[in-house]
């Protein structure tokens, strides 16, 4: 039988427990409730498995004493960490909580997070971190500053090995903003969340311009602007069950493949829809994201950076249930062309695919690079070669598919066999070719067009002899630089096949510390 002391102790110890649980008491979480936030408990429990969530360090509080700190209680230091499971698998997590202090960032807060990061990296775990806090604690100086060091070196190490999720649910400001920037996804909350560097009254004070915490880093501005993020949610709830999506389509580390799923759909389903995608007119738009849902396992295709340069889709799905990332040209926005948003945007996914054994298949209807001043003054050399650079280095099985333009130096980016595709289909609306033939027509025939009686006539004849000749896939077909000319209606099939083909593909750069990337 246990004796009185050992009682009071276990008392002791539970009352200790429900104190942390408490936060920063019961006003301050009505206050959290009141801003339509859930508190760091709250978000935990409906981002992980139904009583999964184990704590670690729940009693760990600070220990300065410094600018009134001394005899603060600031329970579990402003934050919760641990570990649980999603669909039963391990992950490791942080909540900032912002009822403690503002979920503000001070040494033992810091080395919190520092310790899940190390315990994801060393178990080959995910790490989902949940941001709410009011910055840097001022009240500990330089510790406040090097505990966020410390978790940008942990982010930078485990990059490409474990899958990095950072979810911004309410301020995340100064230089509390890098960790996210330095993981791999980013997903915002509308009207509750924020990143800045620098706030509204700072921007103020410099530059004089008045700008409201939304405009300057809210969810909208972040996933449409500035692409830092990748998701906008309308509320915690909805953001943390794509959270949840998100993780079903990402392997738990870069010695493992994504998570495939029993198929649900016939590998051999062919649609005839496929057929009339494309318009006759081929300056006609058309929405590419219809041609990937018909292409995919029904229901799985998963967006991401849905609202940012739109004219090129990536995101996630499967093929006969296995993980695949697409990359797709958009012709409903700017015609699909690329620019330099676009480039890094492409880049960063495919790179991520490659680090976590993704396959990546891209569907290619191109005019081009953006051309124009902004442009080329904006580095749109620097940041294209960042999608050349992303294919070439890429060692997992891509794939593509031309469904219509593939014109000059975007249709060598686009995943051709010249930067290292494996397989490489067209479709018979294919038009491959150095540029475009109007383009051709008068670069080619100019001075004919020039001294003729009735140009427009010779330019319509050359115009017809340039498309039968060039801006077909039949040229490049004869070449080898595509595989295969297939019907529209067979294209998941033949990709699901060549996915089988590959699925043993064993590819090795060059040994070297690392390349050069032109960032």
């Amino acid at each position: 039988m246990a004796s009185e002391g050992t009682t009071n102790k276990i008392g002791r110890l539970r009352h200790l427990k429900e104190q942390v649980k408490e936060g920063g008491g019961q006003q301050a979480i009505d206050r959290q409730h009141d801003k339509g936030k859930k508190t760091a408990r709250e978000r935990l429990a409906l981002l992980l498995d139904e009583g999964s969530f184990q704590e670690i360090d729940q009693l760990v509080t600070h220990h300065a004493t410094d600018f009134g700190m001394a005899g603060r209680d600031l329970p579990g230091d402003g934050v919760v960490t641990g570990y649980g499971t999603i669909a039963g698998r391990l992950v490791y997590v942080f909540a900032q909580d912002f009822t403690v202090l503002g979920g503000s960032l001070g040494q033992a807060h810091a080395a919190k997070i520092r310790k899940v990061q190390d315990l994801a990296l060393k178990t080959g775990a995910p790490l989902i971190g949940i941001n709410d806090s009011g910055g840097a604690r001022v009240q500990e100086g330089i510790r406040s500053l090097g505990g966020y060091g410390d978790i940008f070196f942990a982010n930078t190490m485990a990059s490409g090995v474990i899958p990095q999720i950072s979810v911004i649910m309410g301020p995340c400001a100064g230089g509390a903003v890098y960790s996210p920037a330095l993981t791999d996804f980013t997903f915002m909350v509308q009207d509750t969340s924020q990143m800045f560097i620098t706030g509204p009254q700072v921007v103020k004070s410099v530059t004089h311009e008045d700008v409201s915490f939304e405009d300057l880093g809210g969810a909208m501005t972040h996933n449409r602007t500035s692409g830092v993020a990748h998701f906008s949610a309308e509320n915690d709830e909805e953001c943390l069950r794509m959270v949840r999506t998100l993780m079903g389509y990402l392997p738990s580390n870069n010695l493992e493949d994504a998570p495939a799923l029993a198929p649900k759909d016939n590998a051999a389903r062919a649609d005839a829809e496929l057929d009339s995608a494309v318009p006759n007119n081929p300056n006609d738009p058309y929405d590419m994201r219809q041609v990937l849902r018909r292409v995919v396992d029904q229901g799985s295709f998963f967006e991401v950076q849905e609202h940012f340069a739109r004219n090129v889709i990536i995101g996630f799905a499967r093929l006969d249930g296995a993980v695949v990332g697409l990359v797709a040209n958009q012709p409903n926005e700017k015609a699909g062309v690329l620019d330099i948003d676009a480039s890094v945007k492409a880049a960063r996914f495919v790179r991520f695919c490659d680090a976590f054994n993704i396959p990546v298949v891209t569907f290619v209807d191109v005019p081009g690079f953006m051309p124009g001043k902004a442009q080329e003054q904006g580095g749109i050399i620097r940041h294209g070669a960042k999608l050349i650079y992303a294919y070439c280095e890429a060692t997992v099985p891509k794939l593509t598919v031309i469904t219509r333009k593939a014109y000059g130096g975007a249709y060598i980016v686009m995943g051709s066999k010249h930067v290292g595709a494996d397989y490489n289909i067209a479709w018979p609306t294919a038009e491959i070719a150095v540029m475009g033939p109007e383009g051709a027509v008068d670069l080619i025939y100019r001075k004919e067009l020039e001294g003729a009686a009735d140009a427009d006539a010779v330019r319509a004849q050359r115009f017809a002899e340039y498309r039968s000749k060039f801006a077909n896939p039949y040229v490049a077909a004869s070449y080898g630089y595509v595989d295969n000319v297939i019907e529209p209606s067979q294209t998941r099939a033949v990709l699901i096949n060549a996915l089988q083909m590959l699925q043993n593909k064993r590819e090795a750069n060059p040994a070297k510390k690392h390349g050069a990337m032109p960032l």
